[in-house]
């Protein structure tokens, strides 16, 4: 299975906290960052709602937590219209889409102990992260794209580390994985929006 190594992670990281060092606060970034976090956060509390249920065999559950993935999913690249007009929250919505994509077939694949199949769907979700990385830095000069693939690629590693956890009912190895992933969205939240608040300082003041 193909993942960066720990040090191109860690450097990634903190690139995004540095990036962060020289905006000054004002209560809508304050505000921005919160907003952000709650909805990274509903992300990986979906997707592992999902998780949980295909390893334990509940459909139904399985379907509801996926529609909340979509939901959430909407909301995220909805948070970008205002900055980038429809079309790229629409751009957004279907990167997100892929990445989700890719998480599901890794969900799959890990619940029937296929190992070709998880390779395939982490090749897939890496290369979507490469996709992401380039639209938003595209779209935002102070979002590097080195720094966005690494915080991304991480996060990719944090699903297929989960799932695996999941699998092999190891609760508590995958408590701590859930710790990890929710302050590693915390850090990819506040990159966003910092790097937006940057870009658009006349609606931050």
């Amino acid at each position: 299975m193909k993942t960066l190594s720990r040090a191109v992670v860690l450097a990634a990281m903190m690139t995004a906290v540095a990036a962060r060092a020289d905006l000054s606060p004002t209560p809508k970034v304050a505000a921005t960052q919160v907003a952000l976090r709650d909805l990274w956060v509903g992300h990986i509390f979906w997707a592992r709602n999902v998780a949980m249920a295909t390893m334990s065999g509940n459909k139904d559950e399985a379907k509801v937590a996926e529609e909340e993935v979509v939901a959430n999913a909407k909301q995220i690249a909805g948070a970008l219209e205002p900055f980038y007009a429809k079309a790229g929250a629409d751009k957004m919505f279907t990167l997100l889409a892929g990445h989700w994509g890719a998480v599901k077939e890794h969900i799959v694949a890990t619940q029937k102990g296929d190992a070709k199949a998880q390779d395939a769907a982490m090749k897939k979700m890496l290369a979507n992260v490469d996709e992401i990385a380039t639209f938003l830095s595209g779209a935002n000069p102070n979002l590097p794209k080195d720094t966005l693939v690494g915080l991304l690629a991480a996060h990719g590693g944090h699903h297929a580390q989960q799932n695996a956890q999941l699998k092999a009912k190891k609760y508590a190895d995958e408590a701590k994985t859930w710790d990890a992933m929710k302050n590693h969205m915390y850090v990819i939240a506040d990159a966003l929006g910092d790097g937006i608040a940057k870009q658009f300082p006349e609606k931050f003041k």
